[in-house]
């Protein structure tokens, strides 16, 4: 059966699934249109990848045609030959399918024939065919050729749909797939969190979909009559934090019912003489009008029999309805069968494809509404079976899961095409193993697998299942005893699998790492991995060739793994080193010694137990004799762990590496300075060289994370030839500054940054060959040594994973090398507290990192390089921080992702005590004593009836998840909020002073609903969505009842489209040098690469969707942004949830577009929920709210809706100077805007007050001759006539009465086009109408900063460099 995935073919490179087209409702977009028409640029299609100056950005190494610059006409030309490729153009045919009109169909030639079943599968007109040929001619194509390798297929050509006879595979995917068709708007697969469905609720405040299509498309002349008015819950200042409102009703869920039951009948499988008669499975029916009817599936087609429930009866009744298909069947004996599906249909297609595309990866709900449980018989069926007998669609075999892994990362990668085509193979095993394993993973926990050591107790059990090795994170056999025991064999399979990511990033040829899945489900933390072939035949001592299995008391090693892993110390920082092994052999290893490599029985090189890939951090590693830096012990530093294997990550590495490379930039250029300067005397200047290594050292917390990300790119790519990597050197510093300042996966795999430099080669004019001068030597040596480089003539820091690990010895002669690492890992250790814990804090003080919520903090902190364990030392020290009250917000969310993981420390252990019939009733219990203000929550024990008389004898072998104690139910609120102070204090060496939930909340001014969130997200609880009264003291705010699932939280490697990503960056580098046609150009290109390899659904597409929709806004392609930013909104939902810091965002977006567009009903309900998302997440005190309020405001003030409009501007007032400071620009706008809705309600006097506070900000900051000052005092001195005018007619009346001669006073409704420039400015985009002239200008000035800054001296901020777009558009 072919997989839910691939609804929308993920392998037709110019089928761009982002857009059906109107015409073909299916699943694929009617071939892409050239990009010209997408992103409004005079380009052809063919040349949109080819751009000029960046060309050779794209073009392999290959090329070597190239010159410099890349503007060549051979590499032109080159690149053109690759492009074509992709961009093939597609073609029509005509598909005449039985019973229906032929209707045409656009297709590419790359597609496979399959997609073209699977198109007609999704159609309207052709969903219920299943099994069938398309015959071009006569001849049957084959499902899995090319279109392109078809003899005689051309435009035109007539493919026939032929009826094939039934097998009982296809019998069963029929069954299966008319199944999917009847639930296809039934939303329970979603909130079960099954199929890779997710939940989307956008359409309910769009009505359906928003582009020319939309079900109400007014001219923008009418005004609409709109209720403007929230929810009470949706106004500042309101308490109330409802959770229903998370779920609104979709009227479309509300099932049309075709059938009552359609399940497999008793009377499977036929007997042998009905075999022999064709039939193949028996199905039993009951239709809405209540006929029970029994239904023979043969070989040519579905018949009605005359069995009942208790008689088998297999002859044809009378009539039979022979049908090929079971719908036509069904729509003969059934009219309201017949009437619901067409409708149903009809619903199915209309819905934005993005609703209903599988995801890669399984999104879970943490909040349901109560779904009936129907009968579903394939439900049934996989449950049984758990899917084996047919795996996805691979006929009667399970997956060989390792080899599917293996094979992919071996495909040819030397051109684009190969490498989208290796990339798209990869991403599909992913998410497939990803799934399996996370299937496998809850079997296993649920008592469904047999153990392969049935004889062992249940913690060290280990599984094989569907090819996959399942082990539970103990420690087992003692083997982690040294380390911290249980703790620290939970902590490792994390470990591993951040090694495995790394190695899969740095992705070297040879060299294999397992396919890796870490599950945490109902408190036990499962591995799953795939199997080397032949090493369960095997002892592990004769496998492992490379490494150890004793944690280095015996050490082996092998040239070839040397020689492979030699390949990764550069991108990973590793060390070659020595160590000794029990007879006190030198041995020597490029990796931690834990990592074994074993060759496999395929004769594949692979390394696992990658626990140890980066280097140990030593402020969580007590050693004896070593003493830290300074500043790491005035915080308290080194701390005693749960466990000995707390790492550095692996962006710290990288940031260090790139600190210590701008140090050594700077002291060789002094240096070669002083030297000059000194060339006459001769004399020494080692002393001075000191001194300044020293000066240097202390000033490194100044230097900032972007300014090193730039330079140090720069520099890199100028003194260096780096030629370790396929990646392409970018030849402007902004992409590389983008590229370093991304994503750890990425950075994995980049070269910018460490690799023997030579900066005398550039620096020093004198040299004509690098370092002949001895003096430059000199100056080289002496900047190696003061930034720690492992080599001397060159610039090239890497770590030794082994430093300070147990059990492990090195020979005597590397002794001073052992020193010198060690002395380096104390400055990394020294370097996060010092540098990167005050920049995240920075960063957050001017909002250039805006966490909202637990998930947005910990990636903050990874961003940099903080581990979560040091949370606690965040925390402190902002509370030290002057500006402490800026930082509230993020402090709060701090306290609240605090108190949350240490929850989760205990629920974990909570869990693993309770029998499964009792799991509901723990949990319920363990939520009130968490959250609940009712203080003697009572636990509820399983009804006596269940608990059987005899107690049955302890049977030895019990499935992981049966404690059978009822020690969980003695847990007190008290007892809980004692013990999560304490897990603060153990693990986060942070003190809470509460011992109770309510004085959390009063203290830290937390919500109880956003921790209910938090818990839930994180243990991966499902509750029942409805009002849950917390705080009442007379009964406990949960029951039983309230819970309804308990899901897995998957860890898994995300594997990157890197030509894709490439062309994003440089698209984002375009746009922010102000080049908005070519970076739209690339964007679209990006785009398309994107959904090449990862199909449909993806952050990066969400992320490259909302930049373009960005972009086509700024250049005036109002409708374009908004269907792109529709596509933003519905995949960030479906991929991260709908209540995800980056859905709120492009909620926020997608009202903008929509106000743009003249649909302002919409654009306010969308902000409104926005609004209410936030609220539920952070609580209204955040400095995103007070954007998010100016909008609401805004466009309220634009429907005149001005007392309304008010208490929102007002609230985002008051926020933004709490959070910006009362001197702030924001500030001075807020007052601004808060002014012109006290001018619209003839209110003068409040207006003037406003404004003038505003103009007093702007003649402070700005001073009198800036434009915006003038502005503001113009708008003062219209402010004042009016108020004099406004006097003078009350004046007059007063004195005249009802006689007086009024003047008419000039009252202006606010014009859309006022609003709209406003809107634009607070959400930071500025257009500016630039001349010819100011263009030439502005081009000149780039290219003047880009040379400044290629010569190191760019001191001046980053920020000055975008001219077009003011907030740089944000890099996700």
């Amino acid at each position: 059966m072919v997989s839910k995935t691939d609804d929308i073919p993920a392998s037709v490179p110019n089928c761009n699934p982002a857009d059906p087209a109107d015409g073909a409702q299916d699943g694929k977009g009617a071939g892409k249109a050239p990009l010209k028409e997408s992103c409004g640029c005079g380009h052809s299609a063919d040349t949109a990848m080819v751009n000029g100056d960046r060309a050779h950005e794209h073009t392999e190494e290959t090329d070597s045609k190239q010159d410099g610059n890349g503007e060549a006409d051979g590499g032109e030309e080159s690149n053109e030959q690759e492009v074509i490729v992709i961009q093939d153009t597609g073609f029509t045919v005509k598909i005449q399918a039985p019973g229906t009109e032929p209707f045409d169909l656009q297709v590419s030639p790359q597609e496979m024939v399959q997609e073209i079943h699977q198109v007609l599968m999704d159609r309207e007109d052709t969903c219920h065919r299943t099994c069938f040929s398309l015959q071009l001619d006569g001849n049957v194509l084959d499902n899995f050729a090319e279109l392109k390798s078809i003899e005689g297929l051309q435009e035109g050509s007539v493919l026939k749909v032929v009826e094939e006879p039934y097998t009982v595979r296809e019998a069963r995917i029929h069954v299966r797939h008319i199944r999917d068709l009847l639930k296809s708007l039934d939303p329970s697969d979603a909130y079960n969190g099954v199929d890779c469905n997710s939940l989307s609720f956008l359409s309910i405040f769009t009505d359906g979909d928003l582009g020319e299509t939309g079900k109400r498309k007014k001219k923008g002349s009418e005004m609409e009559q709109i209720d403007c008015t929230p929810p009470e819950h949706i106004l500042p200042g309101s308490k109330e934090r409802p959770l229903v409102p998370l779920q609104p009703q979709n009227k479309d869920w509300k099932p049309m019912q075709c059938l009552k039951v359609l399940t497999m009948s008793g009377w499977n499988p036929p007997p042998g003489n009905r075999k022999m008669h064709g039939d193949l499975m028996y199905l039993y029916i009951v239709t809405v009008e209540e006929r029970h009817v029994s239904v023979t599936a043969s070989t040519r087609g579905f018949y009605l029999n005359q069995s009942t429930t208790y008689t088998f009866n297999p002859k044809p009744a009378n009539p039979s309805f022979l049908s090929h298909s079971l719908v036509e069947l069904l729509s003969q004996i059934s009219p309201a069968f017949k009437k619901n599906f067409t409708a149903l249909q009809k619903k199915r297609v209309q819905r934005h494809p993005f609703e209903r595309i599988a995801t890669p990866f399984q999104v879970y709900s943490w909040t349901a509404p109560q779904v009936d449980h129907a009968m579903d018989c394939v439900r049934a069926e996989d449950a049984y079976t758990s899917r084996l007998g047919y795996e996805e669609h691979i006929p009667g075999q399970t997956r060989d899961w390792n080899e599917e892994l293996q094979t992919t990362r071996e495909l040819p990668r030397k051109n684009l095409p190969e490498r989208l085509l290796r990339e798209r193979a990869i991403f599909k095993v992913h998410s497939d193993f990803a799934a399996a394993a996370t299937r496998g993973a809850m079997a296993v926990i649920d008592g469904n697998v047999m153990a392969i050591n049935p004889g062992e107790e249940t913690r060290m059990q280990m599984f094989i299942w569907n090819n996959i090795f399942f082990s539970l994170g103990f420690d087992v056999r003692d083997h982690y005893r040294e380390l911290g025991g249980d703790a620290a064999a939970h902590a490792a399979p994390t470990n591993d699998l951040n090694g495995v990511r790394a190695y899969s990033g740095v992705d070297v040829e040879g060299l294999y790492t397992l396919g890796t899945v870490v599950v945490d489900y109902r408190g036990y933390r499962v591995t799953a991995q795939s199997i080397i072939p032949g090493i369960l035949e095997r002892e592990q001592e004769q496998s492992v060739i490379y490494g150890s299995i004793d944690f280095g008391k015996t050490v082996v090693s092998h040239g070839k793994y040397l020689e492979l892993l030699e390949k990764t110390s550069r991108p990973l920082k590793i060390q070659r080193h020595s160590v000794l092994n029990e007879k006190n052999d030198t041995v020597e290893l490029c990796s931690s010694v834990e990592c074994k490599g074993i060759i496999g029985n395929d004769g594949r090189h692979y390394i696992l137990d990658l626990l140890r890939t980066f280097p140990p951090d030593l402020n969580f590693l007590p050693v004896d004799g070593v003493e830290l830096s300074p500043e790491c012990q005035r915080l308290g530093f080194p701390r005693q762990h749960r466990h000995r294997l707390a790492c550095l990550r692996q962006e710290l590495i990288e940031a260090f590496v790139e600190h210590r490379y701008l140090l050594f930039m700077k002291m060789a250029a002094l240096q070669l300075m002083q030297h000059k300067a000194n060339r006459d005397s001769i004399k020494t200047d080692t002393p001075a060289i000191t001194e300044t290594s020293e000066t240097l050292a202390e000033s490194k917390a100044d230097t900032t994370q972007t300014d090193t990300a730039q330079t140090n790119a720069t520099d890199s790519s100028k003194a260096t030839d780096l030629s370790t990597d396929s990646t392409s050197q970018t030849d402007n510093a902004s992409t590389a500054a983008s590229q370093t300042g991304t994503d750890s996966e990425e950075n994995s795999s980049k070269p910018t940054t460490n690799g023997p430099v030579d900066p005398t080669a550039t620096q020093n004019g004198e040299c004509k060959g690098p370092l002949e001068d001895p003096k430059s030597r000199e100056v080289v040596l002496n900047a190696c040594k003061a930034v720690g480089s492992i080599s001397d003539t060159a610039f090239d820091i890497r770590f030794n994973p082994d430093i300070f690990s147990p059990g492990v010895r090195f020979p005597e002669e590397s002794a001073d090398d052992i020193q010198k690492q060690k002395q380096l890992l104390k400055d990394a250790a020294a370097f996060l507290v010092s540098c990167q814990v005050p920049t995240l804090v920075k960063d957050c003080l001017d909002h250039s990192a805006l966490p909202m919520d637990g998930a947005s903090l910990t990636e903050a902190l990874h961003q940099r390089g903080i581990n979560v364990r040091y949370l606690g030392t965040v925390l402190e020290f902002m509370e030290k921080t002057p500006a402490k009250a800026q930082l509230e917000h993020i402090y709060r969310i701090g306290i609240t992702e605090l108190i949350t993981r240490c929850a989760k420390h205990i629920f974990k252990t909570y869990l693993q005590g309770v029998e499964l019939s009792a799991l509901s009733a723990a949990v319920s219990h363990f939520l009130n004593c968490f959250l609940s203000s009712f203080p003697d929550a009572v636990a509820h024990l399983p009804p006596d009836e269940l608990v059987s008389r005899r107690k049955n004898r302890k049977r030895r072998n019990r499935v992981p998840g049966g404690g059978d104690n009822t020690a969980w139910a003695s847990l007190t609120p008290s007892e809980l909020w004692k013990n999560i102070a304490s897990e603060a204090q153990s693990y986060y060496h942070f003190t809470l002073q509460c011992e109770s939930v309510d004085q959390v909340v009063e203290k830290f001014g937390l919500q109880k609903i956003t921790l209910l969130r938090e818990i839930s997200v994180k243990t991966g609880i499902q509750i029942l969505i409805k009002e849950y009264n917390f705080d009442s003291r007379h009964k406990p705010a949960f029951t039983e009842e309230d819970i309804l699932n308990i899901f897995p939280v998957v860890k898994h490697v995300n594997p990157k489209a890197t030509d894709a990503f490439h062309f994003f960056q440089s698209g984002q580098a375009k746009v922010q040098q102000g080049f908005l046609k070519e970076g739209c150009e690339l964007i679209n290109e990006a785009l398309n690469l994107f959904n090449n390899v990862y199909g449909a659904m993806h952050v990066e597409i969400c992320s490259c969707l909302r930049l373009l929709a960005r972009l086509n806004y700024i250049l005036g392609d109002h409708p374009e942004a908004l269907s792109n930013q529709q596509k933003a909104v519905l995949m960030s939902e479906r991929v991260l949830g709908i209540e995800h810091p980056n859905t709120i965002q492009e909620y926020m977006h997608l009202a903008l577009y929509c106000f743009a567009n003249n649909q302002l009903s919409t654009a306010l309900k969308l902000l409104y929920r926005a609004r209410y998302l936030m609220l539920l997440i952070c609580g209204e005190d955040h400095p995103e709210m007070a954007l998010l309020d100016s909008n609401i405001g805004l466009v309220l003030h634009g429907v005149m809706e001005y007392d309304l409009s008010l208490r929102f501007l007002e609230n985002a007032l008051t926020i933004n100077t709490k959070y910006h400071g009362p001197r702030s620009l924001k500030v001075a706008l807020s007052h601004h805007l808060v002014a012109r809705v006290y001018e619209s309600k003839a209110e003068f006097r409040s207006a003037l007050q406003h404004e003038k506070e505003g103009y007093t900000i702007y003649k402070n900051q700005m001073g009198e001759a800036h434009e915006k000052t003038k502005e503001s005092s113009e708008y003062l001195k219209y402010l004042t006539q009016q108020a004099v005018a406004l006097q003078r007619t009350m004046n007059e009346i007063y004195k005249n009465g009802s006689n007086a001669s009024i003047m008419p006073l000039k009252f202006t409704a606010p014009s859309m086009a006022t609003i709209l420039d406003q809107l634009n400015i607070i959400n930071g985009i500025i257009f500016i109408p630039l001349s010819p002239k100011d263009l030439e200008n502005l081009k000149a000035e780039v290219q003047r900063r880009q040379q400044l800054q290629e010569l190191g001296k760019s001191e001046e901020p980053a920020e000055d460099r975008s001219l077009e777009l003011e907030d740089k558009i944000p890099i996700d």
